[in-house]
């Protein structure tokens, strides 16, 4: 029986820039930064969550992008705000790159969509009212 999602993958040509993006930006924390024999295994997370965001390196051995991953849809990553107007304004004036100048409200509570440095979707949402946190 399935118990838990454990990891959810980001391709990233930078993993350093990635790493600033998300803990520094994002206000998400670094979990897991190893190296090894198949490259540097680096993940962050939402604080207090089990979910893991692994951050893999999408760049070839040549330093250049090794191009889309067979079977790889990267994104998007949908983060849950409890004061989504709140925490907008904060990422915005860290610099988060968002596609609209204000979150909007929708069917099921209020969203905004921002990317990461290598155009990577971040969802961000905050649920309406009437959902419970298992209903979304």
């Amino acid at each position: 029986m399935l118990t838990n999602i454990m990891y959810v993958t980001l391709y990233v040509t930078d993993q350093d820039r990635a790493l600033r993006f998300y803990t520094e930006q994002l206000g998400l924390e670094k979990r897991v930064d190893h190296p090894g024999p198949d490259g540097r295994f680096l993940t962050v997370g939402v604080p207090g969550s089990a979910l893991d965001i692994i951050l893999w390196s999408n760049t070839a051995a040549s330093g250049q992008p090794a191009g889309p991953q067979q079977g790889a849809t990267p994104g998007p990553v949908l983060l849950e705000s409890d004061d989504l107007r709140a925490d907008f304004k904060v990422f915005r004036d860290r610099g988060v790159p968002f596609d609209k100048p204000e979150p909007e409200d929708y069917g099921f509570g209020i969203r905004i969509e921002a990317t990461d440095p290598d155009g990577n979707r971040i969802s961000l949402r905050q649920r309406a009212s009437w959902q419970s946190p298992r209903e979304s």
